[in-house]
């Protein structure tokens, strides 16, 4: 069983459409923070060896860690974090995100959670921390692919 993250929705719009439509299901925050718990207890499980300061994402209040495959066309993210909250929020970031061409990952901004409201319901720093996750993902779309 591989420990990224494989992507439901066939394209990152399509992802964040059904994110929408997923949380417009919920009357209240409450509610919806429930749901985002429990879409990162759903996540893949994450090798405790790439809990490490290289796969560490910088700037998030919580311990956050993102690993990638080195894939030529598509790259596909592994994440976690000790905080129930961040690590679903993760998984939000990852269906939109993982399994999508380098090209798909840099074309699609990571506002779509602020544009969603979740931003401004969560704190700054945790919204600083989806900032920091996103941009770590689009640096890595940027780097050219290791050939083996």
């Amino acid at each position: 069983m591989t420990s990224f993250y494989q992507p439901e929705d066939p394209s990152a719009a399509e992802a964040i459409k059904a994110i929408a439509e997923d949380l417009a299901l919920f009357d209240d925050w409450m509610d919806r923070y429930q749901f985002i718990i429990e879409l990162g207890r759903k996540l893949p499980p994450y090798p405790a060896q790439w809990q490490d300061d290289a796969h560490r994402v910088r700037g998030c209040q919580a311990q956050v860690w993102l690993a990638s495959d080195n894939g030529d066309e598509k790259l596909h993210f592994a994440g976690t974090s000790d905080a129930a909250i961040v690590s679903g929020l993760i998984a939000l970031v990852l269906r939109v995100y993982s399994g999508r061409t380098r090209a798909e990952i840099l074309a699609t901004p990571g506002t779509f959670l602020r544009d969603l409201g979740l931003i401004a319901a969560l704190s700054t720093n945790r919204g600083n921390g989806v900032a920091a996750m996103v941009e770590r993902i689009q640096s890595l779309a940027r780097a050219e692919p290791v050939k083996a």
